[in-house]
């Protein structure tokens, strides 16, 4: 899960430098905005990097599940792409450009259930059998009896939902897998302090581009344009407020709080019988999911994770933001050479996000290799 794993290699990579052009800089925990230097922390839409967006129907005991799902390109294998735990497809969106331009290929980002804007009668259970089967249930709703090749990829939690997709044979036109940042030995050494990291978190924003902003310069996205379309999945407008300091925005160093209208304690009241768009307007933002609650999940997801991802008989990647995430099995798989590994140096765990191009050259060299899809654009394979 991605704040699980971006817990657990805090202290452990090396200091990046500022991203170009950011204009900030480190003194202890604060970062300011240098004078004159302010970036663009708007949100950017989906359209920008996904030709479309569907909702998907799947029908199950208790009714009708939506799943929600952002789709590019029209030939070639499908990359069903599984996001983390706290994201979205969305976190997809500078990805799906990037591999687009590179080979032919079919992108389909799901929102995982609990997540983004898929709709599920019951979004608390996130067991790994349950998601494994609501990843199936989608291929066949869109698919049918007779679903393209499928290659699942999948960052942290979705990585660990796409190993037990695929050992549970769930997808049966599964011709790869890869995980991205993500090993069992590391998950489950950090569940201890997966509370702590969750608790550290600003609870509220003031507005989408105080959450876009807050990932940046927190390091939980180091890509400042796929913050902007990415941070739009993980957050959501407050269904109420109750009390003026729920808008207060984000943790204290990070991002300088604007100073308070004096007015806005005195109209609590009279702001619910606003207008819709001034209520909005004034709604501060908080996060989709609450991830300190799925915590009895969290085992699930991860013990055994190795062993099930060298057992799958199809050809395997494993992405990596340090060789320090490797563990006793994957080590030993390695040097066996029952996957291909590549690591990724200067990059945060949401490795897809900072680094799009170098995961995109990765997939794309990895499915011209076994022969899955043709190279365009003159893309040669690194």
């Amino acid at each position: 899960m991605s704040a699980l794993e971006k817990s657990m290699h805090l202290g452990r990579l090396p200091p990046r430098p500022p991203l170009p052009g950011s204009g900030s800089s480190q003194s202890g925990a604060k970062m300011r905005m240098g004078p004159g230097r302010k970036r663009d922390f708007s949100p950017v839409p989906w359209s920008q990097y996904f030709e479309s967006m569907e909702d998907v129907e799947v029908e199950n005991e208790t009714g009708k599940d939506t799943f929600r799902v952002y789709k590019s390109g029209s030939e070639g294998p499908v990359l069903l792409l599984l996001h983390g735990g706290g994201h979205s497809a969305l976190s997809w969106a500078v990805f799906t450009a990037a591999i687009i331009s590179r080979v032919q290929c079919r992108i389909v980002a799901l929102d995982l259930r609990g997540h983004g804007e898929t709709k599920v009668k019951n979004s608390e259970d996130l067991s790994a059998e349950t998601m494994a089967k609501d990843v199936g249930n989608v291929v066949e709703a869109m698919y049918g009896d007779l679903p393209p090749p499928i290659m699942l990829i999948g960052h942290s939690m979705g990585g660990a939902i796409a190993v037990h997709t695929a050992s549970s044979n769930l997808v049966p036109s599964l011709l790869g897998l890869c995980m991205i940042d993500v090993v069992e030995g590391t998950a489950m050494d950090a569940l201890n302090s997966m509370q702590n990291f969750l608790r550290g978190r600003p609870k509220t924003f003031k507005s989408l581009e105080n959450a876009v902003e807050w990932s940046v310069k927190s390091g939980q996205i180091r890509n400042l344009e796929s913050a902007r379309v990415s941070m739009v999945g993980q957050v959501k407008q407050c269904e109420g407020i109750t009390s003026p300091e729920g808008s207060k925005s984000i943790v204290e160093g990070i991002i300088e709080e604007e100073e308070e209208d004096e007015e806005r304690s005195e109209s609590v009241n009279k702001r619910k019988k606003e207008d819709d768009m001034e209520t909005k307007k004034d709604h501060p933002y908080t996060w989709r999911i609450e991830l300190a609650k799925t915590e009895k999940y969290w085992d699930g997801w991860f013990r055994g994770l190795s062993n099930l991802f060298l057992s799958c008989p199809i050809p395997k990647l494993l992405l990596l933001a340090g060789v320090d995430r490797l563990d006793k099995d994957l080590t030993i798989g390695q040097m066996q050479g029952k996957f291909q590994m590549q690591v990724l140096p200067q990059c945060g765990h949401a490795v897809h996000e900072d680094a799009p191009d170098k995961v995109a050259e990765a997939v794309a060299t990895f499915l011209i290799r076994h022969r899955f899809a043709e190279p365009i654009g003159g893309f040669q394979c690194a």
